[in-house]
């Protein structure tokens, strides 16, 4: 079985939450001062403790613009990242259907192929084929042959290269 590529699916980094929070309490203080100083200049008129009120609202309106700004850039920097490792997932996925009907897999052998570059080792191949791990060290050697490799860090450099190159 080849694996198909996952969808692109932003998932959030573990900053996100934390400036998200920070910038609703930047909004709710906002909010408080603004209603403060208008509740002040029209009780009072303009003074110095006005001044000094509106001048933390704006900084802290200022402050909600930035805050919201950043979180929207690391929500689409989640979402690049997200995409090109869905691309990187299909590239290696459609490599690997490739080079397994290059090298003319049966079933069986693509199985195990696919086992082997997911890093299991012969029993853990048996074990999850139902198996005896003889049959699948005759698999391998028929993989090895076909595809010129002597080991398993040998045959998935074959990937790599590929991917890399």
């Amino acid at each position: 079985m080849i694996p198909s590529p996952a969808p692109p699916f932003p998932h959030h980094n573990r900053r996100t939450p934390m400036v998200a929070a920070i910038v609703m309490l930047q909004a709710i203080a906002a909010t408080f001062f603004v209603a403060d100083a208008i509740g002040d200049i029209v009780a009072d008129g303009i003074s110095g403790h006005v001044m000094v009120e509106a001048a933390i609202a704006l900084a802290l309106v200022v402050g909600v613009f930035f805050g919201t700004w950043q979180l929207r850039q690391m929500l689409a920097e989640t979402r690049l990242r997200a995409t090109a490792v869905a691309v990187a997932q299909g590239a290696l996925a459609d490599l690997i259907r490739v080079r397994f009907a290059e090298w003319e897999f049966t079933p069986a052998q693509a199985d195990v192929a696919l086992f082997l570059l997911k890093g299991c080792d012969i029993s853990d191949i048996a074990q999850l084929r139902d198996v005896a791990s003889g049959t699948v060290r005759a698999q391998l050697a028929s993989i090895y042959q076909k595809t010129g490799v002597t080991s398993q860090a040998q045959f998935m450099s074959l990937f790599l290269d590929d991917l890399i190159g």
